[in-house]
């Protein structure tokens, strides 16, 4: 019913920089929030940025000032952009789509996970 498309991962020198984006389709009036998050091999899911319908944003700590969420509703497209990467970046990066805004329940529509790995 509602489907998400995650592309911009890869491999990227630390220092350098990404943007990820995430194309939504399908029934999205009930989507009130998008957000990435990312999750390590041994680590937990952890949030990396957020964006509700009405523009208020929110990061995680320690990417809040390397990353920026955006999104783009004519295209019903969220992106990523990560500057200033670092090897503990390293991660799986899903992309996620909800009814309540900062928090993930059952419902909420994910995507396949787009990988980004930063070299030292």
């Amino acid at each position: 019913q509602v489907q998400l498309v995650e592309s911009g991962g890869g491999l990227v020198q630390a220092g350098g920089s990404l943007r990820l984006s995430c194309v939504v389709s399908g029934k999205i009036f009930s989507i009130n929030a998008m957000a990435w998050y990312r999750q390590a091999p041994g680590k937990q899911r952890e949030l990396v940025a957020s964006i509700t319908r009405g523009g208020s944003t929110n990061y995680g700590d320690f990417v809040k000032d390397r990353f920026t969420i955006s999104r783009d509703g004519a295209k019903n497209t969220v992106f990523l952009q990560m500057d200033k990467l670092k090897p503990e970046d390293t991660a799986v990066y899903y992309c996620n789509a909800g009814k309540i805004p900062t928090i993930t329940t059952p419902d909420d529509y994910w995507g396949q996970g787009t990988q980004v790995t930063v070299s030292s």
